[in-house]
């Protein structure tokens, strides 16, 4: 008897966008706990293309494990197809909407780019009834990571790179934020959420973005083009760095005391010179999370967020997602369809 196939995207050795390859690979079958999801949208996010790459920046005690061939991809939306053994059919049926940030991190990757794909129950959301699946599937990794950083982090797992626990600190009317990168995937959904607890936005992107980001709420812009925002700005309460990385500490000089910088991406911090300051520098690791992407799903259906796409590509069309991604200046969302 045959094995059924599918198409998928499929690495067998790491490299460039290039190594991304479109073929038939078996259709996997869900396991306990697990439901088998009919893929409609993939969105993509930066782990896709550091695990295309191998990670070569990474020191390997800090790699979680992957293996070759892989079929890259964590985020989805689509409809559920077959429940696993086990799984509770009061959760979800067959047939069903969903969405999902799947076993991240025990799994840098989840075998989303494909035409189905096995994710477990607890990862998922019923997908939001406003949009379509490509705006769905924009959300998962970029929305959990916006919610587990400003609104609640929801585990105790801590971050690879840090020992300190992240916090997120109450956000209100009282409260400034200033966001880097904030036309971006996560940027643009925790300027969404900063202004849905009441606080005043800050963002921080190149001067194309500045209409996008006015239109999402942002009550102050800063083109990092002309000017610096470490600059010009002062007395923030919150700075959420969504570049991160070696240059996240020249923040710190617009935070108040007892303010906090949270770079998604880790940088080279001085934990005396943060204490001096008075200053909290934390970060966390964004975790798959049902319950959490639930929260989410009901504010995108109630107006309050929304998923920008900077543009969408055929799921054959993965390397050429893959370099417009290497271009970057990326406003909000990138996502892969599956032609149904």
């Amino acid at each position: 008897m045959a094995i059924p196939t599918m198409k998928a995207i499929r690495l067998h050795e790491f490299g460039g966008p290039e190594a991304l390859r479109h073929e038939d690979v078996p259709i996997p079958e869900p396991g306990p706990g697990e439901v088998l999801v009919r893929v409609h949208a993939v969105g993509l996010n930066p782990p896709d293309w550091y695990a295309r790459e191998g990670m070569p920046d990474v020191p390997p005690e800090l790699k979680p494990p992957f293996h070759l061939p892989l079929i890259p991809g964590t985020d989805v939306s689509g409809v559920v197809e077959a429940l696993g053994p086990g799984t509770a059919a009061d959760r979800f049926s067959v047939g069903d909407e969903v969405i999902g940030l799947l076993r991240f991190p025990a799994a840098l990757q989840g075998s989303a780019y494909a035409e189905y794909v096995t994710a477990p129950a607890a990862d998922l959301a019923r997908k939001p009834a406003t949009v379509d699946h490509a705006h769905a599937a924009g959300l998962p990794m970029s929305g959990l990571t916006a919610w587990q950083y400003l609104i609640e982090l929801g585990h105790d797992h801590p971050s690879p790179f840090q020992e300190a626990r992240h916090r997120p600190v109450a956000l209100d009317s009282d409260t400034t934020v200033l966001v880097n990168g904030a036309a971006g995937g996560v940027g643009h959904l925790a300027l969404q959420l900063a202004k849905w607890k009441g606080a005043r936005v800050i963002a921080v992107a190149s001067g194309t973005h500045e209409a996008f980001l006015r239109d999402l709420g942002a009550d102050e812009f800063i083109d990092y083009t002309k000017e610096r925002p470490e600059d010009v700005v002062r007395d923030v309460d919150l700075v959420l760095d969504t570049v991160g990385g070696p240059h996240s500490r020249r923040f710190l000089r617009t935070l108040k005391r007892g303010g906090s910088l949270f770079p998604v991406y880790f940088g080279d911090f001085d934990d005396a010179e943060n204490a001096e300051l008075g200053i909290t520098v934390t970060l966390t690791q964004v975790r798959s999370s049902g319950a959490q992407l639930a929260e989410l799903v009901r504010l995108v259906d109630a107006g309050a967020v929304r998923v920008a796409l900077d543009g969408t590509y055929p799921l054959a069309g993965a390397r050429a997602a893959h370099e417009r991604a290497a271009r970057g200046h990326i406003q909000g969302k990138l996502v892969l369809t599956v032609a149904r």
